[in-house]
């Protein structure tokens, strides 16, 4: 008999909490009841030193990079723990493509061919300044690789000039004057 009562206890409290409706759910979560699955770059911290991601949406020289990585759906990616090094476009790099490319690669229909490009951006390692060797081929997120030539004191990433860099809590941004192309296969 006690077997029975317990199982029916254990059935019961199982079945009770299955049963919350979303506003209890949202409750208990501590869910403003924002239905939108906002991930990681939405967390606001003004103390702790920025992701790369927290990087990129308050530079305002990178706000076709955000909308690029949103658009591609990757904009959480970068405010994971990583670590990544981060080749970041600047707009006057976005605006060296044509416009009608880009607002195609914008498209949703063509998401995952915007997100390749990005990968190309982006290696999982931290590689500083002193890491980058002239002729070091490097392995990028997408599985192509890129190369750093380094001449007249300017290091270079395939064609792209490297302007600047940012230390992240979860790597380094480059700042790059060109949008990197994968290599056609």
């Amino acid at each position: 008999m006690k077997k029975y009562l317990l199982i029916h206890f254990i059935v019961f409290a199982f079945l009770s909490g299955c049963g919350k409706d979303e506003n209890q759910k949202s409750k208990s979560e501590g869910n403003t009841g924002n239905k939108t699955n906002a991930g990681q770059s939405s967390v606001k911290d003004d103390v702790s030193q920025k992701d790369i991601a927290k990087i990129a949406v308050g530079s305002p020289d990178h706000t076709a990079l955000v909308a690029a990585l949103q658009a591609a759906g990757l904009a959480d990616v970068l405010s994971n723990s990583g670590p990544f090094t981060v080749f970041a476009p600047t707009n006057a790099a976005f605006s060296k493509i044509p416009k009608e490319t880009l607002d195609e690669l914008m498209k949703p229909e063509n998401k995952s061919r915007l997100a390749k490009i990005l990968q190309h951006h982006v290696a999982v390692a931290v590689y500083g300044e002193d890491l980058i060797k002239d002729g070091q081929v490097l392995n990028m997120v997408d599985g192509t690789n890129v190369t750093f030539t380094k001449k007249d004191g300017a290091v270079y990433i395939d064609k792209s000039k490297i302007t600047g860099s940012v230390r992240a809590s979860n790597g380094i941004v480059y700042i790059v004057d060109e949008v990197i192309l994968p290599a056609s296969k």
